[in-house]
């Protein structure tokens, strides 16, 4: 029997009062809840736009200022951390971005049921869980059956978007793309960072500690 796919490892952090509140009253206007019913992406945002899908967008920084600078597009974040969730909605609330909408659940299930084939534009997998232990490594969200998955719900020439600051993980990543025959490899390798993906503070720490990130741009056949 093969063993099911899991985006995900439940660490529920601590929730501040601003998160507990924003999900309480935030998560009804900017969420979309999960169901086993597919999407009508343009009706949910009102309009024809690129839909772009962020799959683990952690707090969320990253994922509201791509939004607020690509007001052209639309894009849907997923995650399932709470105190990650209740950041990210306090962001749409301050910024008032009208692109961006957020579903709370396991990011497999929600390729499975709610995003209909050839439905988005982009795909972007920011800094996913690398699990060190080589023993964990079974656990890493990129693998060979989700990208298969993934490539269903791009349109031709739509991209996926993989970033990560463990050079073993983008080995990895690197060699399942690769293998994956629906994708292409923009660059040789490695991708230079694109411009709309901003630096993370960690990042930032990292790089002038000398850490690596290594970025991986496939697009479409």
């Amino acid at each position: 029997m093969q063993q099911t796919i899991r985006s995900f490892v439940l660490r529920q952090g601590r929730l501040s009062n601003a998160q507990r509140r924003a999900c309480e009253l935030l998560l009804p206007k900017y969420g979309i809840p999960f169901s086993e019913d597919q999407l009508d992406l343009n009706q949910i945002f009102g309009r024809q736009a690129p839909k772009i899908l962020e799959i683990g967008f952690g707090m969320g920084e990253s994922t509201a200022t791509i939004a607020q600078a690509h007001p052209e597009n639309d894009y849907l974040g997923v995650e399932v951390h709470t105190p990650g969730v209740g950041s990210l909605l306090n962001q749409i609330e301050q910024f008032e971005l009208t692109n961006l909408r957020i579903i709370q659940h396991d990011a497999v299930e929600v390729l499975q049921h709610m995003l209909p084939p050839a439905c988005l534009d982009g795909i972007h997998i920011f800094f996913p869980d690398p699990w060190p232990k080589a023993k964990h490594h079974k656990r890493r969200l990129i693998q060979p059956a989700l990208v298969a998955r993934l490539c269903t719900h791009l349109k031709p020439g739509g991209y996926i978007h993989a970033a990560t600051d463990w050079e073993d993980y983008a080995v990895q990543i690197l060699h399942v793309l690769n293998q994956e025959p629906q994708l292409s490899n923009t660059t040789n390798n490695y991708a230079p960072r694109p411009n709309y993906r901003p630096l993370t503070k960690f990042e930032q720490r990292g790089l002038k500690l000398g850490h690596g990130v290594w970025d991986l741009v496939f697009q479409r056949n």
